[in-house]
């Protein structure tokens, strides 16, 4: 792990030979099952999906589920889209009069107003999905820029399992603030990584019979391939052209409801 930089995204491939096709009687392999594997985001030194030793153990104990690692155990193509999702839709720079409610603002008993659903989808819009884990820390970040001070801030919370077994080490939240540069500097580095690892994974099974029996369209993964290099630019040029006059009513609302 660099403990220098502010965040980066770090992932490994599970090995071909070890990926479990989807399709039941009739296995394929596609792009995203190839992503099988972990991740860790890093956030100012502290692995925010790394598990805790003894949610470590516990996994291991069950020969089904026990990771050879500490970290979340997944198709690492969810990971690089739902950040890419986020270059999409919270690298607007957030208006310093509405910036305090990034905080503050519940996620339920929105007023059902155009404006409460222009605030909501605003609010909503800066989480890093995680909802396919079965427990994951909130991850939300957003952009402001105040003078000459470009930059993103990355906060982080853990949540409760109600069954006891999952924790996660390190601090149970936090925030880091960075430049925006930095912060698209590691996307673009996890953009890179993986479609290069992807990259080399698809050629070492267009010229070996690493999965035999298995059904594997090469030139549809290569399709797929050229497609999703695009992802990141596409992300980058999209304006998600919020309107901030209903997003300033929309959080009045809501806040005045919590009166």
């Amino acid at each position: 792990m660099n403990t220098d930089a502010a965040i980066g995204f770090r992932f490994g491939l599970t090995p071909l030979e070890r990926v479990t096709p989807w399709g039941g009687e009739h296995p394929v392999l596609h792009w995203f099952a190839l992503t099988d594997g972990w991740y860790c985001i890093d956030l100012d030194g502290h692995e925010v999906l790394r598990y805790s030793e003894r949610t470590v153990q516990a996994l291991r104990s069950d020969p089904e589920a026990g990771p050879p690692h500490p970290y979340v155990d997944y198709y690492v193509v969810r990971l690089w889209e739902d950040v890419i999702a986020l270059v999409s839709e919270a690298m607007e720079p957030v208006p310093e009069d509405v910036a305090d409610a990034v905080e503050v603002l519940p996620d339920s008993a929105w007023p059902e107003t155009p404006e409460a659903e222009a605030a909501s989808t605003w609010h909503s819009a800066g989480y890093l999905n995680t909802s396919y884990l079965r427990v994951a820390p909130r991850i939300r970040c957003w952009r402001s820029v105040v003078g000459d001070a470009d930059a993103v801030t990355v906060a982080w919370e853990q949540q409760v399992d109600p069954e006891g077994v999952i924790e996660f080490a390190g601090p149970p939240a936090g925030r880091v603030v960075m430049p925006t540069g930095e912060f698209l500097a590691a996307v673009t580095e996890l953009d890179r990584s993986l479609l290069a690892a992807m990259d080399q994974r698809i050629s070492d099974l267009e010229h070996t019979n690493v999965v035999p029996r298995v059904d594997v369209d090469i030139g549809q993964l290569r399709r797929e391939h050229l497609d999703r290099a695009t992802w990141l630019q596409r992300a980058r040029n999209h304006d998600p052209g919020t309107d901030w006059d209903a997003v300033r009513e929309g959080v009045q609302q809501l806040l005045d409801l919590e009166k």
